[in-house]
């Protein structure tokens, strides 16, 4: 790699908001915030609206959507079109 043309490479803490569940991982991502960690060492925090600890998919929430039923739902309201004749 050449020199002097990376941004910088540290460890970042990345927070989630909804949840509260914080992990530490390395990135490129600065920030002016603090948070000390569970080592004593302050890092660089950067809160997230949504990460695997609050997102429905991973938490097991999420909710399946009823295509057919709609769909049923629909030609009951409206019927069925009648076929055309030529």
């Amino acid at each position: 790699m050449k020199p002097a043309i990376h941004p910088a490479y540290r460890p970042v803490v990345f927070r989630d908001r909804a949840s509260g569940h914080a992990f530490l991982t390395r990135s490129t991502l600065t920030t002016d915030r603090t948070v000390e960690w569970s080592d004593g060492r302050a890092y660089p925090v950067f809160d997230v609206e949504v990460s695997s600890a609050s997102h429905p998919f991973y938490t097991g929430t999420q909710r399946v959507m009823d295509s057919a039923g709609r769909v049923e739902r629909f030609n009951r309201r409206y019927g069925h079109a009648a076929p055309e004749e030529r």
